[in-house]
């Protein structure tokens, strides 16, 4: 049934919005981008606008935990830099988009997720992303199956 695949791929670590609860067509297909580029809630919170506890920050990114966890350890990298979408990103966004990744590992590595972790990024409507401000999920501490969705 469609509440079990929705449940299930909640279960699976989709992308979830910060401020409201996930819809069941939210984890299905994700959301369009916002048609007048509005800013986002991750945009805000990068730049300091909307209160947040940072696990980590510096002048690139900062990483938060999520508020709708879907494992145990289930944190977010944010860039300062407003990038819509993986899909957007240019030649000169590869040192961001590396110094990302090794973030997501840094901060894993201080989580104690010595026996994996998954790392995403929901790209895009088909993708599921429902916050239009890149961000990387590493999620952890719980066995992850795959296919994920």
């Amino acid at each position: 049934s469609k509440s079990k695949k929705a449940k299930k791929r909640m279960m699976t670590g989709t992308d979830t919005p910060v401020a409201a609860p996930v819809s069941p067509s939210q984890t299905e297909v994700g959301v369009d981008p916002p048609s007048d580029q509005q800013d986002t809630i991750f945009g805000k919170i990068a730049r300091g606008e909307i209160p947040a506890k940072f696990v980590y920050q510096d002048e690139h990114c900062v990483v938060i935990d999520d508020i709708s966890p879907q494992a145990p350890v289930h944190f977010l990298v944010l860039p300062r830099k407003p990038i819509q979408r993986l899909a957007h990103c240019q030649v000169s966004d590869i040192p961001l988009l590396g110094h990302l990744l090794y973030i997501a590992k840094q901060v894993a590595e201080t989580r104690h997720l010595d026996s994996g972790y998954r790392v995403v990024i929901n790209d895009g409507k088909d993708g599921c992303q429902s916050v239009y401000h890149l961000h990387i999920h590493v999620l952890g501490q719980r066995t992850l199956g795959w296919p994920p969705g």
